[in-house]
């Protein structure tokens, strides 16, 4: 295994203590996406030129004496239009090196993403995929090609490909920052390999000062696990993954299980989800989805009220080849916190007999954000962190011929 890349907050640090100088980090990572990136395919773009001119601009006001939390951090951004709503990382010092890989137009069922040299693949095992739709995002920071990357989660495509990857990922509430998705079910999120990465990420995106303490609330935290939410049906392993690691935070102090188990029957939000995606959902579709979302929305304020954190296994399924997973929605278990709009994250959680990662997702009350960020905290100097091989190696995968993977989200 390759050593993992250092935090994106140590190299800005770096930067702006004058020990590195961005136009050098870029130029490394832009070197790093040369070597791998035809076997990985994270990349829809790769945009060298503008990057040094961005890392020279840095390395100029940091010079000046201007503070950037972010400076010189190579970062990816989701999709080609994803420049946007990375403005405040930008502003921040963070330098896009470049467009990470979406599944292609017309390939709505599609889990992989589609990069400048063909289908995205998992960094673990080049025969699964790496989730989506931020699965450009997820598999460049979790082969280490760049230490930050954006990404926007409809139904899962931050916490799925995050849990894939074995990496970090943070989906906010929903109405915090901008979206453009008209049915309110997406919002932005951020793919990290450091718990420290995704709370500069929080700092910057909402402006709070590096000198001030994020609310953390109580430790240990107190947390219900579920398995599956009262309706999914997960497969043995990445349930047992999920069980083991929310037992290790427990062991470790940084969670308080309640006992006994305190179930969670919640609404299955596929019908509310898909009738809110359906063009001009109005009528029936959208009043079965105001009725679900409203169910859904009190018995988790109930449960809130009773403990900080739900916990769930992220995926009900390990990740799957490319040919997809048939008609198995890999979104089972992270949808309903769409449909709600609650904060949620995927840590590590383990390893699988196929040698992929599982994930452990955290679901908080409405602007719980700092909450999902103490865990994810507390979860890496407690238990540690994944560190992912090297990208695959090999043939470089064939171009993308329209197979059907998995529902695009």
């Amino acid at each position: 295994m390759a050593p993992p890349p250092p935090p994106a907050v140590g190299t800005a640090a770096a930067v702006r203590e004058g020990r590195l100088r961005a136009v050098d980090v870029v130029a490394e990572a832009v070197e790093r996406i040369r070597r791998a990136d035809r076997v990985l395919c994270a990349f829809a773009e790769v945009w060298e030129e503008a990057a040094m001119a961005s890392a020279s601009e840095v390395d100029v006001r940091v010079a000046a004496g201007e503070w950037l939390p972010l400076a010189g951090v190579p970062i990816g951004v989701k999709g080609r239009n994803g420049l946007r709503a990375a403005g405040p990382l930008i502003r921040a010092g963070c330098v896009p090196v470049g467009a990470t890989a979406v599944p292609g137009p017309g390939t709505p069922w599609q889990t992989w993403g589609l990069g400048a040299y063909g289908r995205t693949v998992n960094p673990w095992r080049a025969d699964r995929t790496p989730g989506g739709s931020s699965a450009g995002s997820a598999a460049a920071v979790a082969a280490g090609l760049v230490p930050l990357a954006t990404g926007s989660d409809g139904a899962g495509s931050v916490r799925i490909p995050a849990a894939w990857c074995g990496i970090i990922g943070l989906k906010v509430t929903h109405g915090r920052f901008p979206s453009p998705d008209r049915t309110g079910l997406a919002a932005p999120g951020v793919l990290v390999r450091y718990a420290a990465d995704a709370e500069a990420y929080w700092r910057v995106m909402t402006g709070a000062p590096s000198a001030v303490s994020l609310p953390r609330g109580p430790r240990p935290l107190t947390a219900v696990f579920s398995p599956g939410l009262g309706f999914a049906d997960p497969d043995p392993e990445p349930l047992a993954l999920a069980r083991a690691a929310a037992a290790r935070l427990a062991d470790a102090g940084v969670v308080r299980l309640l006992r006994p188990e305190v179930p969670v029957r919640l609404e299955d939000p596929a019908p509310a989800w898909l009738a809110l995606r359906a063009p001009g959902a109005t009528g029936t579709g959208a009043g079965t989805a105001a009725a679900v979302r409203g169910v859904n929305d009190r018995r988790l304020a109930d449960l809130f009220a009773r403990a900080d954190l739900l916990l769930t296994p992220t995926t009900p399924n390990p990740p799957h080849g490319h040919e997809g997973p048939g008609e198995r929605y890999s979104t089972a278990l992270t949808w309903a916190f769409n449909l709600g709009g609650h904060p949620a994250a995927s840590i590590p959680a383990g390893v699988g007999a196929d040698g992929c990662p599982a994930g452990l997702q955290a679901v908080a009350a409405h602007g719980g954000e700092a909450l999902l960020l103490a865990l994810a905290a507390a979860a890496e100097a407690e238990t540690g962190v994944l560190v992912p091989p090297p990208p695959p190696t090999g043939p470089a995968p064939t171009e993308a011929t329209g197979e059907t993977d998995c529902m695009r989200i």
